[in-house]
């Protein structure tokens, strides 16, 4: 059983995420805002985070940031991080953020299942193991594989 916590405002989402993962043994937890995102990771250990770039107070790039922090720091655990943008351009600013991947809105079940297989069987944090270039363009290779 994997634990997968999803930080978004916007339910439709969050009933994304749900979509992506129901009648697996996977468990989804909720979090609508940026700054319960820590507590929640401290928490449930998830093994991987999806944080949507537009949640209040603090958007899903502050809150990766912030975790990456918190586990160097040793106060959180280390977690996979997947950051759900609004655009392409956003690219830049998820890598910035150390995110281990990045998908462009909108999105579909299938896609977050395929991408979340191919974080989840990485290993976490390897700089070596993918340049930042292969972090940016991993999700549509997926899906070209896929199709």
């Amino acid at each position: 059983m994997q634990t997968i916590l999803v930080a978004a405002e916007a339910p439709w989402i969050r009933e994304q995420v749900r979509t992506a993962f129901v009648g697996k043994d996977d468990q989804v937890i909720e979090v609508v805002r940026g700054q319960d995102v820590r507590n929640a990771v401290v928490e449930h250990a998830p093994d991987l985070v999806i944080l949507d770039m537009q949640i209040a107070n603090m958007g899903g790039v502050a809150a990766a940031i912030d975790l990456r922090l918190e586990a160097g720091a040793g106060r959180s655990p280390e977690t996979k991080i997947l950051l759900l943008l609004d655009r392409e351009a956003d690219r830049f600013i998820a890598r910035r953020a150390d995110a281990d991947g990045e998908l462009v809105k909108p999105i579909d079940a299938g896609m977050l299942r395929r991408t979340a297989r191919r974080l989840l069987v990485e290993p976490a944090n390897e700089p070596e193991a993918s340049t930042d270039e292969d972090a940016a363009t991993v999700p549509e290779e997926a899906e070209q594989g896929e199709g």
